[in-house]
């Protein structure tokens, strides 16, 4: 059996409909399933019992079924969100809970870290645990991933087999509900049947033109490609980087947008947002040599072979 936390939202459902494929239907979903924005993530998955968050921690300590991993990738993961209170609660503390009970009962755990406890990134971009306590988040969303991870690396004693995965920016379909908190590849396409044209973020930084700025995209099929490795394989526990190892513009995600719809790219800049302005990243890149260490073979998907899938595929198809 096979425990997924946030299965409603983005990453976690689309891994539901990945461990599907491969013939896993013993899943149990865990997540606040009241939203009905997010009904179409599960609709048609394939699972034994849908559990609500907040009997869940009990539902796993009481449990008798045998688990054979609990992927936890529920989370609170609006970027602009600054009450560190929710933070805590939803991001710490209850990780942290599912932690101690996946260690009284061994059952291997993994969970969702973020590239967002890299900040400005001023140690690099590295997933070596050394500089993990010296990480500067630029918000209380990064803050809380960076302090779940520290304190994972404090704990004498752990689940048989853990790994937390600091995702980059990650894309692809089931993101549908995420509003502003939702890829750039999505908003340039919604932008473009509104419109015909895409706004991108202007750069307020003198080293980085407009649209730029690089980050990291990391396709979501490339995301359970790894989660399903990890379940299956267990290679050493620790903190892994999951991009896709290349930092791209967002021009360049635009302009590939464009091309994927057949269109000449029509693209303006407006000025990125005050709320977000201090706190905006402006180079990512994932390091994943650790991730290729520890056996994990696989090619990721270029920018260009993940948006002309995406498009075609399932954004068309909306």
């Amino acid at each position: 059996m096979v425990v997924v936390t946030g299965a409603a939202g983005f990453i976690a459902s689309y891994l539901v409909g990945h461990l599907n494929s491969l013939g896993f239907t013993d899943l149990i979903l865990v997540d606040d399933f009241t939203r009905a924005d997010k009904e179409a993530n599960t609709a048609d998955k394939k699972y034994v019992e849908k559990i609500d968050r907040l009997e869940f921690p009990n539902w796993l300590t009481s449990t008798t079924n045998k688990i054979d991993i609990v992927f936890h990738l529920g989370a609170r993961t609006d970027t602009t969100e600054m009450s560190v209170e929710i933070f805590n609660e939803l991001n710490l503390h209850y990780s942290q809970k599912i932690w101690e009970i996946c260690t009284e009962k061994q059952i291997p755990l993994v969970y969702a870290s973020s590239a967002a406890t890299y900040g400005l990134g001023e140690f690099g971009y590295n997933d070596d645990h050394a500089i993990i306590p010296n990480l500067k988040p630029l918000n209380p969303y990064g803050e809380s991933k960076n302090d779940f991870d520290i304190w994972v690396l404090k704990q004498h004693s752990t689940p048989p087999f853990w790994a937390g995965l600091k995702f980059f920016n990650v894309y692809g379909p089931n993101e549908y509900h995420k509003g502003r908190m939702a890829s750039v590849i999505f908003h340039t396409f919604k932008q473009i049947q509104l419109n015909g044209q895409m706004k991108l973020f202007r750069s307020h930084n003198p080293n980085y033109t407009d649209g730029g700025q690089l980050r990291d995209f990391v396709y979501v099929k490339d995301v359970a490609s790894v989660c399903e490795y990890l379940m299956l394989e267990k290679p050493s526990s620790g903190i892994y980087n999951l991009g896709s190892g290349k930092a791209r513009t967002f021009l360049d995600l635009a302009s590939l947008t464009f091309k994927a719809l057949d269109l000449e790219p029509k693209i303006d800049f407006i000025d990125t947002p005050i709320d977000i302005r201090d706190k905006y990243q402006y180079f990512t890149e994932a390091n994943m040599q650790k991730m290729i260490d520890s056996g994990y073979k696989k090619p990721f998907h270029t920018l260009e072979e993940g948006i002309a899938d995406y498009v075609a595929n399932y954004l068309l198809k909306l």
